[in-house]
């Protein structure tokens, strides 16, 4: 089976649809699948609910989505720096429901590995756990969550082989991982495609299984969120 396509527009093509559950994967502005998104973009699909960490900045990421109005919802744990995002939040044009990062890393977690919810006491008598049930473990409150299975999940990786078995690079080891096992069909940019074996075993960090579509980006935009220098003394 030929998991590899010659574009991201061709990787999205015949499984993106208006008003469905789109995982994204990235940190900030760290290990975002900026290919497979502008794709998505181009495509014009509408209303999405997009599940991801954050939103990246206004013309990057997910912020591009947000600007030409097809996401409808967002659920993550930070609006972070994209000052759209919030405007269209508090101005009531775009639902989003706040997750704290923890939950909704485990959110994705374990709708990949078919847990259909689970417990945790992170919310518990915040607005977090409004309208959901609690229930007393140990003598302890926790609240119940509901997993996440994305219909579609957008990926970025550091290098794949043909199989789809996966490598990240530092940070991009973030949300990535959990994204790709949670989507029923997930989606992966990389910047470098090997032959099937040529990677050790101990450098996969997530299987080929988990993979139904690989795209090759060789040259990805690498931002720096917040750049600090120290200047030197005396200067």
């Amino acid at each position: 089976m030929n998991k590899i396509y010659p574009s991201a527009a061709e990787a999205l093509k015949g499984i993106v649809a208006d008003g469905q559950l789109i995982g994204v994967g990235g940190f900030g502005l760290c290990g975002i699948p900026e290919a497979l998104i502008d794709a998505l973009k181009e495509s014009g699909v509408q209303n999405l609910t997009a599940v991801s960490n954050n939103a990246g900045v206004d013309d990057f990421g997910l912020g591009k989505l947000l600007q030409t109005r097809q996401i409808k919802k967002m659920i993550s744990s930070y609006v972070g720096e994209n000052k759209e995002f919030e405007r269209q939040y508090l101005a009531g044009e775009l639902a989003l429901e706040f997750t704290p990062q923890g939950t909704l890393a485990e959110k994705l977690r374990a709708g990949g590995a078919g847990i259909p919810a689970f417990f945790t006491k992170t919310g518990v008598g915040t607005l977090v756990a409004e309208g959901k049930e609690l229930r007393e473990f140990d003598g302890e409150t926790y609240v119940m969550e509901r997993s996440l299975v994305p219909d579609v999940s957008l990926v970025k990786a550091h290098r794949a082989d043909k199989s789809g078995n996966l490598q990240f690079r530092y940070t991009s080891r973030n949300f990535n991982p959990a994204v790709a096992m949670a989507g029923k069909i997930c989606v992966v940019e990389v910047e470098e495609i090997v032959e099937t074996g040529a990677m050790h075993p101990d450098s996969v960090h997530l299987p080929g299984i988990y993979v139904h579509r690989i795209v090759l980006n060789q040259h990805p935009e690498k931002r720096i969120e917040k750049r600090t220098i120290t200047e030197k003394a005396g200067v």
